[in-house]
């Protein structure tokens, strides 16, 4: 097909989606390479992405225009071998196992915690926050940590294991208002090193180690915003882990982003340049996973709260971005823009959700008091 073909081809599918080429609306898409139509056509989502990092397009409202994008459907009529092959890799191959499991600490979490200072607000928490009270950030990340604790029904003196643990500051939250002592886990070095640094002096123990090798008891485990790197083919062998972790009385929670529908197939762009070795799980695996090691308490829905959250933070990075080290080139910038604005529209468009899972080994005697 000739260029002109391309282009209309293009016009067309996204007339579908109220879209324009050149258009002045917020969410029409200008073009600056008329190269722009070819690669995607040939190369889908990894092709749109990697063009708008190189500067060939733009829009003045991209979470809006990639809503219209998901909403319509398009991302399905662009669907290529680098789509098939990402699906394939994640379905047949553990991509996280063994050393594979810390690959994503240094692809991503690694990447700067000055990065993630400029992003996350008061607190180092890369997750959702809860916002049915709160009317900012930095109290929506608060409510969260609260809720996961009044969840956990945590209770001075109690030993919990956050697997996954981030920066620390969900571990600092349960010690400091709740009176617990803890363990946190973690695939990134410099999530590491500033855990123990936030949590000094409380009683803490932060360990770089894959959560596989844990094995001892605690009257909690919870995990926030980690599942999505553990891979279908290790669903079952992490809740087994979390079983075999939890005291018969104890319980756990399960903060994660969830798919609507069959096992999602992972974005090739997301794959190649945000997080490698990832897999958003679908609620069928998920069940099938804990099958006879867990009673499922609660199952809480609050996908819309992480457009507000990814709203958030993508004001903060821009607001920073001036400030930050000449190393986060602009191809890096618009990486990041593009990250955090198809990542809300993901949730605004509901295509994606978030849960929280209150699991207890046994069933909680007379049943369990649902807090929100």
């Amino acid at each position: 097909m000739s260029q002109d073909d391309l282009k209309n081809r293009a016009s067309e599918l996204l007339e579908q989606a109220g879209i324009r080429i050149d258009g002045d609306a917020p969410t029409d898409l200008r073009v600056h390479d008329e190269r722009l139509y070819a690669r995607v056509f040939a190369h889908g989502s990894l092709g749109l992405g990697e063009a708008y990092m190189d500067g060939w397009w733009d829009a003045d409202d991209l979470p809006a225009l990639f809503t219209r994008l998901l909403t319509a459907g398009l991302d399905q009529e662009l669907r290529t071998l680098d789509t098939l092959l990402a699906h394939l890799k994640a379905r047949f191959v553990n991509l996280q196992r063994g050393e594979r499991a810390f690959e994503i600490g240094k692809a991503h979490y690694d990447l700067g915690n000055d990065l993630f200072h400029a992003m996350l607000g008061k607190r180092l928490v890369y997750s959702c926050g809860y916002w049915a009270k709160a009317d900012n950030l930095d109290d929506a990340q608060a409510a969260k940590l609260d809720l996961v604790c009044r969840k956990l029904q945590l209770k001075t003196g109690q030993r919990v294991l956050d697997i996954g643990c981030g920066w620390g500051e969900a571990l600092k939250y349960a010690a400091e208002r709740y009176g617990v002592e803890g363990v946190g886990i973690t695939v990134s070095q410099q999530q590491a090193d500033y855990a123990r640094e936030l949590c000094a002096g409380l009683p803490i123990e932060i360990r770089l180690q894959d959560y596989h090798e844990v094995n001892e008891r605690f009257d909690a485990v919870f995990s926030i915003g980690m599942f999505e790197h553990v891979g279908g083919r290790n669903y079952r062998a992490y809740f087994e882990t979390v079983r075999r972790c939890l005291k018969n009385e104890g319980l756990s929670l399960l903060h994660c982003i969830g798919s609507n529908g069959a096992p999602a197939q992972p974005d090739p762009w997301i794959e190649k340049y945000i997080f490698p070795n990832s897999m958003i799980p679908a609620a069928s695996q998920v069940t099938a996973a804990l099958e006879d090691l867990f009673v499922v308490e609660d199952w809480h829905n609050f996908g819309a709260d992480y457009d507000r959250t990814l709203t958030a933070w993508r004001a903060n990075i821009e607001a920073a971005w001036p400030s930050l080290p000449a190393s986060y080139d602009e191809r890096f910038r618009r990486m990041w823009r593009y990250y955090l604005a198809a990542s809300a529209a993901v949730f605004r468009c509901r295509r994606d959700q978030l849960w929280q899972l209150v699991l207890s080994p046994r069933g909680v005697p007379g049943g369990y008091r649902v807090p929100r």
